[in-house]
């Protein structure tokens, strides 16, 4: 293809990616912008294949029937529970791809006896050093989330004194692969240091962060993307590996302002090392907790004009979205105001709450962001917490020790009446009580949330 075309496809392609991003910006045109977005990874994948024959196309045919296999099976095997770890094992892989082009591209300069290019080996020691920690980092922050390792901070003595002399062996390593790239043993070797990097980095994040960690894991996958383009001098993989990157850090930002943490206390201070002076759970709860049932939240519902449903990650793991969706219907059918509080960190991945809802057809204008909803609690008659924890503890609001001090949250607390959905009163990620189930207007109904809400339609339905 002449390269005028190229690079026009490539324009093409660009314009797609950036119009989908903005259209991901609001539930509404969400579905239209994937579809353009993908759109323009088809145009920039067939336009690269047909200006570069690197292998055969037989090759490249088989690569794509295997790839859009597994992905056929992952997309329908994968529980929207088990999302977060999906989306922590793409950014992996992410990383994981752009480190091997980078290392292949090295080889191939090698064999054909090409003068090193100083753009394109600075390019491929970027590329090796955060593709690796990129693909090291998603395995365990994978294996967090699936509890094959404790989703607690991981941590030992010294901890910070290795990880920062694994980073600065990194560092040494890449510019060694400068200075050198005709030893490819430089390279290698700053992959697997840089492996470790990765590995060190996520171990001594708590569970509660993950969303931040998938978030910024993303965008250095999109980074490690783009470097490659540089060593491959393809325009469209450096705009895309920029956009994912740089939409990567903004949403990094949002989350943690979310916490009120900043980014260096997330990856060098998470939730898992909280202070140790904290209240005791038979402290804040003995005598106050009061269990409720069915029944009586039936009754609460039957003379409520507005309730908020707060979601979290007990709703997902129950799957108990469909049933909240048929609950809103029925108290809907009878002039009650439902509106949904969603908080930007509950679950383990951003977004979370806003894709099971939607997979539940909830409508768009029902969700409410954290600060469209706060101001509205005390006009709240009944406030239906299912799952949630941390991101509804008033200690963030009183507790300048807490180890969520200062985050924002829904102010459940304010509602008239607060029911929690929960299996027990087992702390959060945060490892702390919380005062809102012992609050004087909560009632406690200690269930799995999708047997709760059923439990709930049913008893709603018993007083029509």
């Amino acid at each position: 293809m002449p390269p005028v075309l190229i690079n026009f496809a490539y324009l093409v392609a660009s314009a797609l990616f950036i119009i989908g991003l903005k259209g991901l910006s609001h539930p509404r045109t969400a579905a239209h912008g994937n579809l353009l977005g993908t759109t323009g990874m088809l145009i920039a994948v067939v336009v690269t294949v047909l200006d570069r024959q690197i292998v055969s196309y037989e090759v490249i045919l088989a690569g794509l029937v295997v790839g859009a296999a597994i992905g056929a099976v992952l997309a329908i095997r994968i529980q929207m529970t088990a999302m977060p770890q999906m989306v922590a094992l793409l950014n992996g892989f992410g990383g994981g791809a752009s480190l091997l082009v980078a290392g292949a591209a090295l080889y191939e300069t090698l064999e054909t006896g090409q003068a090193f290019a100083m753009q394109s080996i600075v390019a491929t020691a970027l590329s090796g050093l955060i593709g690796a920690v990129t693909f090291c980092g998603s395995l365990v922050a994978f294996g967090k989330l699936q509890e094959l390792i404790s989703g607690n901070a991981i941590s030992f003595p010294g901890q910070h004194l290795l990880s920062a002399l694994v980073a600065l062996s990194s560092v040494a390593l890449a510019v060694m692969v400068v200075l050198q790239p005709e030893n490819t043993f430089y390279y290698w070797a700053l992959v697997g240091v840089a492996s470790l990097l990765g590995v060190l980095a996520t171990i001594g994040i708590g569970g509660a962060d993950m969303p931040v960690v998938i978030s910024l894991l993303n965008s250095y996958s999109g980074i490690a993307a783009a470097a490659t383009g540089f060593v491959l001098q393809n325009n469209m993989l450096i705009i895309a590996g920029s956009l994912v990157g740089a939409s990567g850090i903004i949403l990094t930002q949002i989350m943690c302002k979310a916490m009120n943490r900043s980014l260096a206390n997330v990856l060098f201070g998470g939730l898992g090392q909280a202070p140790s002076v904290t209240a005791k759970a038979d402290d804040v709860y003995a005598g106050k907790v009061k269990a409720t049932s069915a029944e009586e939240i039936a009754m609460l519902l039957e003379n409520a004009q507005r309730v908020v449903v707060v979601p979290g990650y007990g709703l997902a793991v129950s799957q108990a979205q469909h049933a909240v969706r048929t609950l809103a219907n029925l108290l809907q059918a009878r002039g009650v105001t439902v509106e949904y509080g969603i908080h930007p960190v509950a679950g383990r991945m951003p977004g979370h709450m806003n894709v099971l809802l939607a997979e539940a057809d909830v409508p768009y204008d029902a969700l409410k962001d954290m600060d469209e909803i706060n101001p509205t609690f005390a006009q709240t008659d009944v406030a239906i917490v299912i799952g949630a924890n941390d991101v509804v503890n008033p200690v963030a609001r009183t507790d300048p020790k807490s180890p969520i001090a200062g985050m924002p949250i829904l102010d459940v607390d304010q509602a008239r009446t607060v029911v929690v959905v929960k299996r027990s009163l087992s702390p959060g990620f945060a490892g702390i009580p919380n005062p809102l189930f012992a609050a004087d207007n909560t009632l406690m109904f200690f269930s799995d949330g999708k047997k709760a809400v059923n439990d709930i339609i049913a008893a709603v339905k018993d007083t029509a």
